[in-house]
C-alpha cells in the first residue's frame, strides 16, 4: 500500500508591537525558519504583527482556513505582560487544545530557567492545522521548538487524516 505524504507547509507569525512598527528585527522568526527548514519543513509564510487579539486571531484563522497551512507557529506574546495576548487570541480560534505540548515545553524550560513557569503558551488544532505558541526570544523559541520537534510529524499526519495505527513499534 502506498504511503500518503502529508503536508509540512509551515507559517511563522511573530507577535511584537515593536517588530510590527519596524523598531525591532525579527530574530526569533528567522531562527525558527532556519531550524524548521533544516528539518524539511516548508516555511511558506512569515509575518510580523502587533500584540492585538483580533489581528492575531484573524491571521491564525486565515492561515488555517484559507491557506491550508499544516503547522502555524507563533513567537512572542506568551508571557504575563499586559500586552501579551497571543494565548487568548490562539484559544479564540482553536477547535481543540493539545495541552501536552504546552506542558512539555514548560517542563523542559523549567530545567533551564524559572521564568518558564510564567509562560502561558498554548497549542491546539484548527481544522487540519496545528497551531503552537512559542516564546518571543530566539533562544526560548528554538528551545521550545526542539522540545516538540520529534512529535510534530506524527501530530501533523494525524491532524491531516492519517488513518494508520498510533501504536509504538
Amino acid at each position: 500500500m502506498e504511503q500518503k505524504t502529508f503536508s509540512r507547509k509551515t507559517a511563522i507569525v511573530t507577535v511584537s508591537d515593536r517588530g510590527a512598527r519596524g523598531e525591532r528585527e525579527d530574530k526569533s522568526g528567522r531562527a525558527l525558519h532556519d531550524r524548521l527548514a533544516s528539518e524539511g519543513f516548508e516555511v511558506c509564510f512569515q509575518t510580523v504583527i502587533p500584540d492585538e487579539v483580533d489581528e492575531i486571531g484573524k491571521v491564525l484563522a486565515q492561515l488555517a482556513d484559507e491557506r491550508n497551512i499544516a503547522l502555524i507557529l507563533t513567537t512572542g506574546g506568551t508571557g504575563v505582560s499586559p500586552r501579551d495576548v497571543t494565548p487568548e487570541a490562539t484559544l479564540s480560534v482553536l477547535d481543540r487544545t493539545i495541552p501536552g505540548m504546552a506542558e512539555a515545553m514548560r517542563a523542559a524550560g523549567l530545567a533551564k530557567t524559572p521564568h518558564a513557569m510564567i509562560s502561558r503558551a498554548v497549542a491546539g488544532i484548527r481544522g487540519r492545522s496545528l497551531i503552537v505558541n512559542l516564546p518571543g526570544s530566539p533562544k526560548g523559541a528554538i528551545e521550545n521548538l526542539e522540545c516538540i520537534l520529534a512529535a510534530l510529524p506524527h501530530a501533523l499526519d494525524k491532524i491531516q487524516g492519517d488513518p494508520s495505527d498510533c501504536g509504538r513499534s
